[in-house]
């Protein structure tokens, strides 16, 4: 009897502190809200972590929680809380709920193939959500501008990359070209000297026909002078005879 007496007593005890943490927990989660409406996010996340720690796996907690680190820029904390509430929660609405936040949340990250993966989600727990319906839509259209973006952005990069192969393939061909024109220059030069080696230096044919008229003007000179030295010669005679003529002793 007293055993029996014990189990009611811990039963009872059990169930007033589950009571107690319920109530706890939907306080906070209450005082949360308010604070959420009155733009005050701080405070907000203050509360719904309380709710948290009171009951760690309440999807409300974490769905609250994840939309007030969203309005506080804290984007990755809200994914993580939207992911583990929609990792635990059953309710179809509330799944639609959370996986059409993280699709906002991931289509303002611009990562628009998971957004619309996030929005389908959403619509197969209510299809009759025309706000999903219509963000899906917007996702898929966006997604779609992206990917040809990309595209162009891979053709124009491989263009790019062949022009640069072109340009580069010129610029070999032009220094090939300038290295073949000098090497035909310089076999020219040589082939010029070796005719220049060949044939007299035309300077030296030259200065032997200069040689030749210095000889013949040399020559006549020393004619000339000869003709002087013997008109002298024979005016010195005529001198001395007419000396002689003239100083008879």
């Amino acid at each position: 009897m007293l055993k029996s007496k014990y189990i009611l007593f811990v039963v009872f005890l059990l169930s007033a502190v589950a009571v107690s943490a319920q109530k706890a927990e939907r306080n906070y989660i209450r005082k949360g809200n308010r604070l959420f409406n009155d733009s005050i996010f701080v405070d907000a996340e203050v509360n719904y972590r309380k709710a948290l720690e009171v009951n760690p796996k309440s999807t409300v907690s974490m769905y609250n929680l994840g939309n007030t680190l969203s309005q506080q820029q804290k984007f990755q904390d809200a994914m993580e809380q939207y992911v583990s509430a929609s990792n635990i929660e059953k309710d179809k609405m509330k799944l639609a709920h959370i996986y059409h936040n993280m699709g906002v949340l991931l289509q303002a990250g611009k990562d628009y193939a998971k957004a619309v993966d996030a929005y389908k989600m959403s619509l197969r727990n209510n299809p009759t959500d025309d706000e999903t319906r219509y963000n899906l839509a917007l996702a898929q259209k966006m997604l779609k501008d992206q990917q040809q973006n990309q595209q162009n952005q891979d053709q124009n990069q491989d263009q790019n990359k062949d022009q640069q192969n072109q340009d580069q393939n010129q610029d070999q061909n032009k220094d090939q070209q300038k290295q073949d024109q000098n090497k035909d220059k310089q076999n020219d030069q040589k082939q010029d000297e070796k005719k220049d080696q060949q044939q007299p230096p035309k300077s030296e044919k030259q200065n032997n026909q200069m040689s030749k008229e210095n000889a013949e003007q040399l020559l006549n000179s020393v004619m000339q002078d000869e003709k002087d030295v013997q008109d002298k010669v024979k005016k010195q005679q005529k001198v001395m005879q007419g000396g002689r003529l003239e100083k008879d002793w």
